[in-house]
């Protein structure tokens, strides 16, 4: 595989979609963001004429050949040679960096606080990242070779790619080549059966590999966008593989991708049917316990969970593993979550009630252009100006392969993040009782990511302070949410950073970085001991999967994976 194909997929598998505020920007927020820029233009006209001085002499330089503007040498985008050897292409590079520079002086001094700037800075950086000059070919010297390389075969292929993206993938650009992947074949390929199935969710068991399991079992609560296989994407990248080589009893939820009927879903559904699959995956093993891992929205309805069974006074959660998941977001974690504002939000609840729900293209197009030029522009000069197929990643494919979001789940999202409901103690009434997670003693284990653009690394480390537990691991991996989970052992570069004195965690992030130790390797292991310890005994592993009550149906992942809506 090329050096750059590889780029390109660990780019676009930083920037994987996620549930999150963002769900409730409406487009009247984008507007209001161009309208902040423009009445900033208008308020201070010698200031704006100042900053078109400063511009115009930089214009002034690149004509005579003066201008010393070069591209920053991580920039991707101008790493072909012409942009620094060729006259007409150095020209074109310093163009837009000399709008670049312009754009980003004038920001610094307008006089905006960290919102607003934040939301300027955003909305700037979209406009400039579409005018750059590599996302045309003309303006793009590796496009021009590629075209006489190939006699004209890879435009005559760019526009054969072009064509099928408005045609099969209602216009945007495709993200990944799907045509590799066969789910039950080369990926998701653990043995296992569905061995619970109701209107919402499938429960499957997955095959033990090992003579012996620990008594308590594992169960995966994944998120309700996107579909469960990202837990057992290949051998070498499976979490569930992992467990179960590891004498775990491992299970995991399929959510069913609703449909405009089924948009009435809420909270308190997905949590029942959480609650009916931890009581079921009990009956099978037989075991008291049933330890709970979750990742990103998965984790903030497990939180939920948690939290009603302790106000339920119930004992059946063991322990809790949250990934890459913040349970106390703020506006400014990330840069286009100054775009959410209360209108928005009021807005986007709306549309999505009339709608029933939010169709899994619409989030991903959105989504994709929050970050256009990861998700984006690196496509349309992969697929369309170099004429190249787009990366076949499995990463990808799963992240290609999303799910409608109810509009009911989507508003009690919305009222988690509005009403900061998982901070509060008993003042945020939801799913038939009051939020307190003060009341969950359960052991905790939160990982993070270093690059994680999505739901950052201090977001994730503030939830440590949020539990009644007492035991309270954070790790964090390196690479950015769904790669900072599938960071396995086979991976040569993996590493990941964990406190070097055992006991209370520091109550920020900062003071935490101050005492910990970088270690190589996967923190898979890591978490693995962890989890051991906390699952019991050993005990025979069972020569069949389910029982009487819950017989196997489908074999893994199930139909629910397959279903199309």
């Amino acid at each position: 595989m090329a050096s750059g194909d590889i780029k390109l997929e660990n780019e676009a598998a930083q920037s994987t979609n996620a549930l999150g505020p963002l769900i409730g920007v409406a487009r009247e927020d984008f507007v209001s963001a161009v309208a902040l820029l423009l009445r900033e233009t208008a308020s201070d006209p010698m200031r704006t004429l100042k900053h078109a001085q400063a511009m115009g002499e930089d214009m002034v330089k690149i004509l005579t050949g003066k201008s010393d503007l070069a591209p920053d040498p991580k920039d991707k985008r101008f790493m072909d040679p012409a942009w620094a050897f060729n006259p007409f292409f150095r020209a074109g590079a310093q163009y837009y960096l000399a709008v670049q520079k312009g754009m980003r002086n004038w920001l610094e001094e307008l006089e905006l606080d960290e919102l607003e700037r934040n939301r300027a800075n955003f909305i700037a950086n979209i406009i400039l990242d579409g005018l750059a000059p590599t996302n045309t070919l003309i303006g793009n010297p590796t496009a021009q070779k590629r075209v006489i390389d190939s006699g004209g075969l890879s435009l005559i292929k760019g526009l054969q790619n072009a064509y099928n993206d408005l045609v099969n993938n209602k216009g945007m650009v495709s993200q990944v080549d799907k045509r590799p992947f066969k789910l039950g074949e080369n990926i998701a390929t653990s043995k296992g059966s569905v061995v619970l199935r109701t209107e919402m969710m499938e429960l499957i068991h997955y095959a033990p590999t090992t003579d012996e399991v620990f008594e308590i079992p594992q169960l995966t609560i994944p998120p309700q966008i996107n579909k469960m296989y990202i837990n057992d994407l290949s051998p070498d990248k499976s979490v569930v593989k992992w467990q179960v080589d590891n004498g775990i009893q491992t299970f995991v939820i399929s959510w069913r991708n609703p449909s405009k009927e089924q948009g009435v879903w809420n909270m308190t559904d997905y949590v029942n049917s959480c609650r009916e699959a931890m009581e079921a995956v009990a009956a099978i093993t037989g075991a008291k316990k049933v330890n709970v891992s979750a990742g990103c929205s998965g984790g903030q309805t497990a939180a939920m969970l948690a939290s009603k069974l302790a106000a339920d006074k119930s004992d059946l959660l063991g322990t809790l593993t949250l990934m890459v998941c913040v349970l106390h977001p703020k506006a400014t974690d990330i840069e286009a979550g100054s775009l959410v504002s209360e209108n928005g939000m009021k807005l986007a609840r709306q549309r999505a009630e009339k709608a029933g729900v939010i169709k899994a293209d619409d989030l991903a197009r959105g989504f994709a252009w929050l970050r256009p030029n990861d998700l984006i522009w690196n496509y349309v000069i992969n697929n369309y100006l170099l004429g190249a197929d787009p990366p076949a990643f499995d990463v990808l494919f799963w992240n290609a392969d999303a799910t409608n979001l109810s509009a009911s789940l989507m508003g009690d999202f919305l009222t988690i993040y509005e009403t900061l409901a998982f901070t509060k103690q008993g003042e945020v009434e939801m799913v038939g009782h009051k939020v307190d997670l003060s009341k969950v003693t359960s052991d905790l284990f939160i990982l993070g990511g270093v690059t994680d653009h999505i739901t950052p690394w201090k977001a994730t480390y503030r939830s440590t302070q949020l539990f009644g537990s007492k035991d309270v691991t954070y790790v964090l991996s390196q690479s950015g949410h769904m790669q900072a989970i599938l960071n396995p052992p086979t991976n040569p570069k993996a590493k990941y950073f964990i406190q070097k004195k055992k006991g209370k965690l520091p109550a920020t992030a900062d003071e935490w970085l101050q005492g910990v130790e970088e270690v190589k390797g996967s923190w898979w292991p890591c978490w693995m001991e962890w989890v051991q310890a906390r699952s019991g005994s050993k005990k025979p592993a069972p020569a069949t999967l389910g029982n009487d009550r819950f017989k196997p149906l489908d074999p893994a992942p199930g139909l629910y994976v397959v279903e199309e809506v």
